[in-house]
């Protein structure tokens, strides 16, 4: 547990999620207790179906829960209209995902720009190209860069906006391990040089040397919460 004078990005109470009713619901969440602390890469562990992309959802407001509360930064995102989350969303998150969700008539730079024309107080989009090492492909478009540039992108434009938090759904599951790594970097980088929180959801179990801490789902709960005393760099992940 973060000791009392830790700020605390997310606690989260007795939070559970149900799909559907009677014998087909689906409990995808049975009453999580969490808490987050800000400033730390958090990665997520988990089978497929344990709730671990559920929770993501819920902390980035994209969902909600059926019962129980999520607190960010002592506000209850479970009490918030839908408006409010919509606020919540463009001002304090960002969100990174397996695939790329670029629009492929523009470049990188444009991109990048869909983001910083509605938050506000966001960087330049070169900036942001610049911190993900894109800096010499700004007028390029998706179809003339790799997929680790690509995703690369992506981050760019989740991170333009200078988010307090940033949510990552597998990431890196499209790519090879080379390019995983670089991407890996660009997280570690922006933690680092932004102080956002990442939130990460993973099937790559060797990417917890990375985080700070590691939280491993199984069947709507928490199994297991560990804290890494020393963290590996992504070059030193093993793929």
């Amino acid at each position: 547990m973060p000791d009392a004078s830790t700020q605390i990005a997310y606690l989260t109470r007795g939070l559970t999620k149900v799909y559907g009713s009677g014998h087909s619901a689906v409990h995808a969440l049975r009453g999580v207790d969490l808490e987050i602390p800000a400033g730390e890469i958090v990665v997520l562990l988990g089978p497929s179906g344990s709730g671990k992309s559920t929770l993501l959802n819920i902390l980035g407001g994209l969902d909600r829960g059926t019962a129980g509360d999520v607190q960010f930064r002592d506000q209850s995102l479970e009490q918030m209209s839908d408006r409010q989350l919509t606020r919540y969303r463009r001002d304090y998150v960002g969100f990174v995902f397996q695939f790329y969700n670029l629009m492929p008539s523009l470049t990188a730079r444009e991109n990048v720009e869909l983001v910083t024309e509605i938050a506000a107080d966001p960087m330049e989009p070169d900036e942001a190209l610049a911190l993900v090492g894109l800096h010499q492909r700004i007028d390029h478009f998706p179809a003339q860069l790799s997929g680790g540039e690509q995703q690369r992108v992506a981050i760019a434009r989740a991170v333009a906006k200078r988010p307090e938090v940033l949510f990552c759904d597998e990431p890196t599951g499209a790519l090879d391990s080379q390019t995983g790594r670089a991407v890996l970097e660009v997280l570690r980088d922006v933690n680092v040089e932004l102080g956002s929180t990442i939130l990460m959801v993973t099937h790559n179990a060797n990417t917890a040397a990375m985080a700070d801490r590691v939280i491993h789902f199984s069947d709507g709960g928490i199994r297991e919460m560990t804290e890494n005393q020393q963290k590996l760099s992504p070059s030193e992940i093993h793929w």
